[in-house]
């Protein structure tokens, strides 16, 4: 089964290699995709338990990753939250991380590191099976 994965970016041709990159070699199925804070709110509101995997940039055509962010915290356990980001500072990876981030990777050096944190989600054991 694939990672059911959400992308919040508004760069077009970063989140289209993103998707590609990940379905090909990191087993997702992306779900959708948002361009704003509203829009990735909206649908995950709309969509509660039903992704196992979203990935946000923190600088959005509207209104920022940080809110977004926030409005994963009351996920289920097993749904992973990554930043994916090329302000990925030490400061930056602090806040991200009190705000409910599990992990976040810098987009200019550590998309491998992206695509083996998702491999090791789709391979990891699911609660029940």
């Amino acid at each position: 089964m694939e990672l059911r994965t959400y992308i919040v970016e508004d760069n077009a041709t970063i989140r289209e290699n993103l998707i590609g990159t990940l379905e090909e070699l990191a087993s997702i199925e992306a779900l959708g995709w948002a361009e704003t804070e509203l829009e990735a709110n909206t649908w995950l509101a709309a969509h509660v338990g039903k992704w196992d995997l979203a990935i946000i940039d923190l600088f959005l055509k509207q209104g920022s990753g940080l809110g977004v962010l926030e409005a994963c915290r009351e996920r289920a356990a097993g749904q992973k939250v990554v930043v994916l980001s090329n302000y990925a500072t030490e400061d930056m990876r602090k806040r991200c991380l009190q705000l409910g981030a599990d992990v976040v990777f810098d987009k200019s050096n550590e998309i491998d590191a992206l695509v083996d944190y998702c491999v090791a989600l789709h391979e990891a054991p699911k609660p029940g099976a």
